[in-house]
C-alpha cells in the first residue's frame, strides 16, 4: 500500500521530480529548490519514513518507494515529469522507469547503479538495518554510512558541508533507516529496465564518489538507448550537495533540452 508522500513543490515550468540520498531527506536539496525553481517545477519528495514522510507498515520494497512517487505525481496532476535520483533515490527512479515508464519525460541517474549488491554488500546492509532496530540510533551510520558520502575535496575544504550531511544523516529515523537498507538489499538488476526506457536520460557521477564507480555510471550509460554521460569534479557520492552550482548547471542543461523538445 502507497504512502502519501511529503514533499516540497517550488517553481513553475517543466515539472523535475529529485529524489534524495540515504540516509538523508529532501532537505539535501536545498541548493536546488532555490536554484533550479526559478526555471522549473520543483518537487522533493521525503521518501517513505524519511523527513516528513510515514514510514507504514509494508514490507521493505524498492519498487514501493517508486509506486509511491507515482502516487504523488498523479494527487498533483503531473503526468509526466524530468526524474532525477541520487544513490538510494536513484534505485528509486529506476524502479519508477520499470513500474510507471509513461511517467517519465526525463531521467536523471546520479551518483547510483544498476546492478544488484553483491553478496557482502547485501550482508553489511542486513547488519546494519539489525544494529538500526536493536539500538533505536543512528550511530552505525555516522560510523559506516557518513565517511563515503562526501569526496576528499569536499572533507578538506568544505566542513560546513560535511556538518549538514552529518545532521541530516544523524536526523534519519533508524526504523526507516533499517527498512531503507533492507529495501535496498532486496533489490534486483535494473540492466533490463534501462535498456528499456525511451526517454532521453543523463548518468551523472562525482569524480571522487567511492560508492559508485565510474564503471558502473558507464554501464548505465550504455545499457540506456538515448543516454549521456557526465562527470562533477571535486564531489563525492553527493554532487547535489557538494557541487551544487555545477550540478544544478547541468541539469538544467538538460531539462531545457527536454522542454524545447517537448512544447
Amino acid at each position: 500500500m502507497t504512502v502519501q508522500l511529503y514533499a516540497r513543490d517550488v517553481g513553475a515550468g517543466t515539472p523535475l521530480v529529485l529524489l534524495h540520498a540515504f540516509p538523508l531527506s529532501s532537505a539535501m536539496w536545498l541548493a536546488q529548490r532555490e536554484d533550479l525553481g526559478r526555471r522549473f517545477r520543483v518537487i522533493t519528495p521525503d521518501l517513505r519514513g524519511f523527513g516528513g514522510s510515514v514510514l507504514g507498515e509494508d514490507e521493505p520494497s524498492v519498487d514501493l518507494m517508486a509506486d509511491d512517487v507515482a502516487a504523488l505525481l498523479r494527487r498533483k496532476g503531473i503526468d509526466r515529469a524530468v526524474v532525477c535520483g541520487v544513490s538510494m533515490g536513484g534505485y528509486v527512479a529506476m524502479a519508477l522507469c520499470r513500474r510507471h515508464p509513461e511517467r517519465l519525460l526525463g531521467l536523471v541517474l546520479a551518483d547510483t547503479k544498476a546492478s544488484a549488491d553483491p553478496e557482502q554488500a547485501r550482508r553489511t546492509r542486513l547488519r546494519q538495518a539489525e544494529r538500526l532496530e536493536r539500538d533505536g540510533d543512528t550511530r552505525v551510520l555516522l560510523e559506516e554510512v557518513l565517511p563515503f558520502l562526501l569526496g576528499p575535496t569536499t572533507m578538506r575544504q568544505r566542513a560546513l558541508v560535511h556538518g549538514r550531511v552529518r545532521g541530516l544523516a544523524q536526523a534519519a529515523p533508524a526504523r526507516a533507516a533499517a527498512w531503507a537498507q533492507r529495501a535496498m538489499a532486496a533489490r534486483g538488476d535494473s540492466f533490463d529496465t534501462l535498456r528499456g526506457v525511451r526517454a532521453p536520460a543523463l548518468v551523472l557521477r562525482g569524480e571522487e564518489d567511492g560508492l559508485s564507480t565510474e564503471a558502473d555510471a558507464r554501464a548505465m550509460a550504455d545499457a540506456l538507448p538515448n543516454a549521456e554521460l557526465q562527470t562533477i569534479p571535486r564531489a563525492g557520492h553527493l554532487p547535489p550537495v557538494e557541487q551544487p552550482e555545477l550540478f544544478n548547471q547541468t541539469v538544467t542543461e538538460f531539462a531545457t533540452a527536454l522542454s524545447r523538445t517537448t512544447t
